[in-house]
């Protein structure tokens, strides 16, 4: 069985029909940039997230600029961020001469430890980025009670979870990306909505700021030629619009089939005395982006378990990746931002542990069972190599 990380040549053939009438119509019509399906697009995913606006952009890691550059953050302004998460997250804050500082994250969720922020604010802290890391939302009724009360903004990192859906105390439900003070979002091919290429977005429910953001993305124009503010030059192209119009409608089930594919998992792998299976926040949907496992590293263990049984699983033919191996503040290029001292003890052992198995939305009952098979033989194949 021929077995992909993400398979979106199979998820194409089902929408076939919609996506290359979407790219003909780009084609024929010859509006490459700023063409009609950027609104069409625009309106409609405002209109599935409950959101009264979005922009939007050439991809998550601008979105995540801009929204930045739209509340006018100052070099030496401090924003608040996972040490563990992609770097693009970080990257744009040292970007923009902003100071990251980094949190440690919760062991089970690994989104950012709510418990430890306050810690981390001073007089200089001017924002909160929580990463709804991996498909479900951060804690954010302690997160927008922390921003309320010191008066920060809130940036979302919505990269990968677009569609999950948060459920505050009060019972008030909010999508992901639509809490905060921005949203950003990522349509990189392999997120679960995503284009063929580059794009992204950004949400809010603040008129204001919707009309800074649309001009900054423009050149920080609103009228051709008159600049007000400093922009950048980041838009979704027609044809990526296009692709993205044909599969929004599918948003949902493909959310669906992906927690049919981790609940599979979860019955196969969730007894192996080995093997920690995701842990779901109570309080948030989660849409699966990735599906990450914990592998507990057997007594006497010489090594990285977590690498070698990766090794097995090659050799098998099972695709896997390991979402993040280098923690944040190990990264040469924010050792500006940290004092070598502070330690990040969860993330640490999530970087030495994780593993994200295949996850897509065509995973079927015989995929899963298969790929479980070759994981709990792997497993046993690196324990036997260990007993000899």
């Amino acid at each position: 069985m021929k077995i992909q990380m993400v398979d979106l040549k199979g998820q194409y053939e089902k929408i076939k029909e919609e996506v290359n009438a979407g790219i003909q119509e780009v084609i024929s019509n010859t509006q490459f940039i700023k063409g009609p399906q950027i609104k069409s697009f625009e309106d409609a995913l405002a209109k599935e997230l409950q959101v009264n606006h979005v922009i939007a952009c050439a991809n998550g890691t601008d979105a995540l600029q801009i929204a930045m550059m739209a509340l006018d953050l100052k070099p030496g302004d401090e924003i608040i961020l996972p040490v563990f998460t992609y770097v693009a997250t970080a990257e744009v804050i040292a970007l923009l001469g902003l100071t990251p500082v980094m949190v440690d994250v919760d062991p089970n969720t690994f989104c950012i430890n709510t418990d430890l922020i306050e810690s981390k604010i001073s007089p200089k802290t001017k924002a909160i980025v929580p990463v709804h890391l991996f498909g479900q939302c951060a804690n954010m009724d302690e997160i927008m009670a922390i921003a309320q009360k010191h008066n920060l903004f809130v940036i979302e990192d919505t990269a990968q979870a677009i569609g999950a859906v948060y459920t505050f105390k009060n019972g008030e439900k909010k999508g992901a990306g639509c809490m905060g003070t921005i949203g950003t979002t990522s349509f990189f091919p392999s997120k679960n909505l995503g284009c063929y290429g580059d794009g992204g977005a950004l949400m809010t429910n603040d008129e204001n700021l919707a009309k800074k953001i649309r001009m900054i993305c423009n050149h920080g124009q609103s009228i051709q030629y008159v600049h007000d503010v400093i922009g950048v030059n980041s838009r979704l192209d027609s044809m990526q619009a296009a692709i993205l119009n044909a599969k929004l409608p599918h948003l949902k089930s493909y959310e669906t089939a992906r927690n049919q594919a981790a609940n599979w998992y979860d019955e196969i792998l969730g007894n192996h005395p080995l093997v920690s299976i995701p842990e779901r926040n109570s309080q948030s949907t989660h849409v699966f982006h990735q599906y990450t496992l914990k592998l507990k590293t057997p007594q006497g263990f010489e090594g990285n378990f977590r690498d070698e049984v990766r090794k097995k699983l090659a050799e098998k033919g099972i695709p896997s990746m390991v979402y993040y191996p280098i923690e944040l503040h190990k990264q040469k290029a924010f050792s500006p931002f940290w004092d070598g001292k502070e330690n990040f003890p969860v993330s640490e052992e999530l970087c030495a542990s994780v593993l994200s198995l295949p996850m897509h939305t065509e995973m079927n009952l015989e995929m899963s069972q298969f790929i479980c098979g070759l994981v709990i033989e792997a497993i046993h194949d690196v324990q036997s190599i260990m007993n000899r």
